[in-house]
C-alpha cells in the first residue's frame, strides 16, 4: 500500500493516538539494547545507542525528557513533503516542543508527557482546520 503524500489530505487525515504510558529518551553507551528493554525507536549514534522506551523499563539507563507518544494514524508516504513543518508548526504556535520520528507507514511524535493530551488537541485542530478530517 503506497502511503499518502498531499499534504491537504494528510493534513485532514492525521488522525492523532495518544499512546499509554510515559516514554522517555535514554542512552546505551556500550551500543547495546538492554535485555528486556524493547525500545520504541533506536538510533546509532556516534556517542552510543539512542533509545526511546517506556520510562518503566529504562531502569539503570541514563535518561532524560520524559515524553507522551502520538502516532498519527494517516498512512503518510516518506517521500510526502510539508506534513512534519506543518504539524510541528502547530505545536511550536502551542509552545509545546515535539521530536519526529518517521515510519514506514506512520509518523510519532514525542511531546513533554503532561502536555501530550493538549497536543492531540492541536492536532485534531489542524485536521478540522485542514478539511474533512
Amino acid at each position: 500500500m503506497t502511503g499518502e503524500s498531499d499534504l491537504r489530505v494528510l493534513l485532514s487525515d492525521l488522525r492523532p493516538e495518544l499512546h499509554p504510558g510515559r516514554y522517555v529518551y535514554a542512552t546505551a553507551p556500550d551500543g547495546r539494547v538492554p535485555a528486556g528493554a524493547a525500545p520504541v525507536v533506536t538510533v546509532r549514534e556516534a556517542e552510543g545507542l539512542t533509545l526511546v522506551l517506556p520510562e518503566a523499563v529504562a531502569v539503570g539507563l541514563p535518561y532524560s525528557y520524559v515524553t507522551g507518544w502520538i502516532t498519527l494514524r494517516v498512512h503518510s508516504a516518506l517521500e510526502a513533503v510539508g506534513l512534519t513543518a506543518a504539524v510541528s508548526l502547530a505545536l511550536t504556535d502551542a509552545g509545546i516542543s515535539c521530536n519526529v520520528v518517521a515510519g514506514f507507514h506512520h509518523d510519532h511524535l514525542f511531546v513533554p508527557y503532561e502536555r501530550s493530551a493538549e497536543a492531540v488537541a492541536v492536532l485534531e485542530a489542524l485536521a478540522s482546520e485542514s478539511g474533512t478530517g
